[in-house]
């Protein structure tokens, strides 16, 4: 199980502190419909990286990323998801290996319509 990396993470936006830096993990303060996307990039070594958006330690979504002829590649995704308050939200990379751990990476969310 590989987790954000601490040691490339910087947080550009965290009003309300529900981003935990040190877990790597969003902490949902009220129920509501909420916004999530995420992009990564991998490196090239003949390898597929899929990268999951999980919550509660359940798959959401998945990037994947598999071209074997590319020197990078990135995957994305996004998705409205229902969040009860406290849910869990945070990236899993599955397998493959990223560019520079999660440096290139970047995790977004924001609270769309309050429950």
């Amino acid at each position: 199980l590989d987790f954000i990396d601490l040691l490339s993470l910087l947080v550009l936006v965290n009003i309300g502190n529900h981003f935990d830096l040190k877990a790597s993990v969003f902490q949902a303060p009220r129920r509501g419909i909420y916004s999530f996307s995420f992009h990564v990039v991998k490196v090239y070594n003949r390898q597929t990286i899929q990268v999951n958006l999980m919550q509660n330690d359940f798959p959401v979504i998945s990037a994947f990323a598999g071209d074997q002829d590319v020197t990078r590649e990135a995957a994305s995704n996004g998705v409205l998801l229902m969040v009860e308050r406290d849910d869990r939200v945070y990236l899993k990379l599955e397998r493959g290996t990223l560019m520079g751990g999660w440096k290139y990476s970047t995790f977004s969310g924001f609270l769309v319509f309050p429950l």
